[in-house]
């Protein structure tokens, strides 16, 4: 009979053993249980079948498609403002109105002024006191640039932000500002516009 201790007998656990050793540790060189490399192997295809998505898998038509049905749903519920709500006129007649553009100084301090300075003469945005504009000058283009805003130069688009009449009296008190003398103005940007 073999003791544990009996050298002559073969070792099925010392066969099993790594050749090298660290800090005098040996391993076993045992494979994976099988279930683990089957649930790996479904976690790849799944994987694949995901990020592709070709076509529909399962019910619908596929995540793509359902996103992009999505948004559409979106965009036709919520259209982009466009700038055109309000006739020059209008925005006109509320240069006029001292309440109205009052109030849109008021809007102009909340929103505007960190960029266009308080006197309109221009920080990080451009002066709004001269006869320079970059998107139009005219009060139909400034309501369109407001409302649209100038995403490349980091106007957000304040249609999306502000009430329509908000919008209306912030534009008309920009008209107001311009031929005013502010404490700094900013260089001159884009091309002239004469009233």
């Amino acid at each position: 009979m073999a003791t544990p201790n009996d050298t002559n007998k073969p070792n099925p656990l010392q066969d099993k053993l790594i050749e090298h050793s660290y800090d005098g540790i040996q391993e076993y060189d045992n494979p994976m249980p099988r279930w683990w490399l089957m649930t790996f192997a479904g976690t790849i295809i799944f994987s694949v079948i995901y990020v592709f998505n070709v076509g529909p898998v399962g019910n619908g038509n596929g995540r793509v498609a359902d996103y992009e049905a999505d948004m559409a749903a979106y965009a036709k519920a919520h259209p982009a403002p466009t700038g055109g709500d309000m006739s020059g006129d209008q925005l006109l007649a509320l240069a006029r109105d001292h309440e109205a553009t009052e109030e849109g100084e008021e809007t102009y301090k909340a929103y505007c002024a960190s960029c266009h300075a308080p006197d309109g003469g221009g920080l990080i945005g451009p002066n709004l006191t001269d006869a320079y504009w970059l998107h139009g000058g005219a009060i139909t283009d400034i309501y369109k640039t407001v409302t649209n805003g100038v995403l490349e130069k980091g106007m957000p688009p304040w249609g999306k932000t502000l009430k329509a009449q908000q919008l209306a009296e912030v534009v008309a008190y920009v008209s107001t500002l311009q031929g005013t003398t502010p404490a700094s103005p900013k260089a001159p940007q884009g091309t002239p516009v004469t009233p």
